[in-house]
């Protein structure tokens, strides 16, 4: 009788070692947001649920960490914004659909962390940033073209009120604040329909002019 041999376990270890991996991602991201970059390492892997000697040997130390956490929201967020131009059919609901996904991945609070804890040449993470940048581009002047969106507005007034509204309020003990800042990115979207109401002051704010200031 011929005896099957059992299939290696090797398999079923790399599928064990992506998800520790995707755990410790996604822990990290919710602890930089709690406790800024400087939380420590033993913290993340408490919330992730794996042993220290997991976290290191997957990131050998902060900044590798924190590199990916960037390049995992950066990723997330493009996701959004594709999935909404291809799944809604009105130009501004994708807009919406986009800013409320977009809030809650942090992109405010983690804005910091990312501004002084990567290398910002770094082509992995150049290549993502300008997927993205395109993806957003490409949403709101959908929009636009459908005369849905006020046309006095760049990408960059965009992206700056998106941060400042998901930014942690200082003082504030709220680590959770979706409520509220759903509450007030529909009154930013509303702002942002056209017919517009008002007359802005300036030029429409571009992504460019957000590069230069940083």
């Amino acid at each position: 009788m011929t005896v099957t041999a059992a299939p290696p376990a090797a398999p079923r270890l790399r599928a064990d070692a992506s998800r520790n991996r995707a755990r410790i991602i996604a822990a990290a991201r919710e602890a930089f947001v709690e406790f800024g970059a400087d939380v420590p390492l033993d913290e993340i892997a408490r919330r992730a649920g794996v042993g220290n000697a997991t976290l290191y040997r997957n990131f050998p130390d902060r900044r590798e960490l924190i590199h990916h956490v960037t390049l995992s929201v950066l990723t997330n967020v493009l996701g959004h914004a594709e999935e909404a131009m291809a799944e809604e059919s009105d130009a501004f609901r994708a807009v919406s659909r986009f800013t409320h996904a977009a809030a809650r991945e942090r992109i405010g609070a983690l804005c910091p962390l990312f501004s002084e804890h990567i290398d910002h040449d770094d082509p992995e993470l150049a290549a993502s940033r300008l997927r993205l940048e395109r993806a957003v581009t490409e949403l709101i002047a959908r929009a636009q073209r459908d005369g849905l969106l006020r046309d006095d507005i760049g990408v960059g007034d965009f992206m700056v009120v998106i941060t400042q509204l998901t930014r942690p309020i200082p003082g504030s003990s709220c680590l959770n604040p979706d409520g509220f800042v759903d509450r007030h990115l529909q009154l930013f979207l509303d702002g942002l329909q056209a017919p517009a109401r008002s007359t802005l002051n300036g030029r429409a704010v571009t992504l460019e002019d957000l590069k230069r200031h940083n």
